[in-house]
């Protein structure tokens, strides 16, 4: 098949840009990463690019296509080039570039150590000398941080990180869950504390873009709803992110509505909430503050209570409440609320592309 797609090239040294474009001939099984083979052996050999394991485990070869971060690997190319588009891609973003597509890792991996991503044990090694063992069911906990390959793609697409340099990042406080919810490590409290600092847990935006751009399924902003779920049940919630999502969860609770009105005198204090009189005022001109001094209660509020005492009642507070809901979204995910027919499950609205397979002629 024919090929064809725009590179933004980078010299470090001059500082110049230039975008070039190429069209080749590849299989019609080949991926971005072979296609960047193919450009680099036949047409430019000065073109740079990370690259490994070529099976979308070492996460090296991260970039962006169109402006979204992907792995290479993943990539293929075969609809794209029937469509007949011409991508442009490019190195990943909120990282200095060194050349090409390639770039510098060293904030990436700062931040990484910073969470101190090793096993600190707080269990007794069991008197006869055997291996300390956990259940599964505990271990789900982190199933999903453990998926990381650290590739960076969520970084790359961090707008909190684009606006605040110094956000330790999706990727970093994914690898911090990693630890916080491991039921081995003793330093779950001292975690939660360094995490919740200015940089951390309450500084993500919640644009959900490394979920989206994430290849492997870890989805981070899920990790760091649940440090910031942990935090909270831990008694760290000095922080204002903490005080606003406790006070989101105790409106809800209580009368089915976010009241906005009570959001600053409930968190920050009434002295405040007078200095905030001009947005105040904003608000109500939007209809979002109540016209009496009375709550709102929306018309079945009791289901909602219901389910917090559920929740409250099989104690699963903190992680817990996400891991479970995690379960539900995983088989729905997979199709089990359609069937298991492959072709129904691949047909599905936002369903992940059906793995490239080779036509193979059937045997007579």
């Amino acid at each position: 098949m024919k090929v064809a797609f725009k590179i933004w090239r980078y010299d470090s040294v001059s500082g110049e840009r230039a975008l070039r474009e190429y069209e080749i001939d590849a299989p019609e099984e080949a991926t971005l990463l072979d296609c960047l083979d193919i450009v680099k052996d036949k047409h430019d050999g000065s073109l740079a690019y990370r690259k490994s394991c070529r099976m979308m485990i070492c996460g090296s070869c991260g970039m962006r296509m169109d402006g979204a971060a992907v792995l290479a690997c993943k990539t293929r190319m075969y609809d794209i080039a029937n469509e007949g588009r011409v991508p442009t891609i490019s190195a990943m973003g909120n990282l200095p570039i060194v050349k090409d597509l390639v770039v510098d890792m060293d904030p990436f991996w700062a931040k990484f150590m910073a969470m101190k991503p090793w096993l600190q044990p707080g269990y007794d090694q069991p008197d006869d000398g055997r291996e300390y063992r956990i259940t599964q069911e505990r271990m789900n906990v982190v199933h999903k941080e453990a998926l990381c390959i650290n590739c960076g793609c969520c970084v790359s697409e961090c707008n909190a990180m684009e606006s605040d340099p110094e956000f330790l990042g999706p990727q970093a406080l994914a690898k911090g869950m990693r630890f916080v919810g491991d039921p081995r490590d003793g330093a779950k409290v001292e975690r939660l504390e360094q995490y919740s600092q200015e940089h951390g847990i309450w500084d993500c935006t919640r644009c959900y873009f490394c979920n989206e751009r994430c290849p492997k399924g870890v989805d981070p902003r899920d990790a760091i709803a649940k440090l910031g779920a942990e935090a909270i049940a831990h008694g760290i919630d000095r922080d204002m992110g903490a005080k606003h999502a406790k006070w989101f969860v105790r409106s809800a609770e209580t009368t089915g509505w976010l009241r906005e009105e009570e959001l600053i005198p409930k968190t920050q204090g009434y002295v405040a909430a007078i200095k905030q009189l001009k947005f105040g005022i904003s608000l109500a001109k939007h209809g979002k503050v109540r016209p009496i001094p009375f709550p709102h209660t929306a018309k079945d509020v009791g289901e909602a209570r219901n389910l917090h005492k559920l929740v409250r009642e099989q104690d699963r507070g903190g992680a817990m409440g996400h891991v479970q809901g995690e379960k539900a979204l995983e088989r729905l995910g997979h199709g089990h609320a359609i069937g298991g027919d492959l072709e129904e499950i691949y047909a599905r609205p936002n369903a992940a592309p059906r793995p490239w397979l080779p036509e193979v002629e059937e045997k007579a």
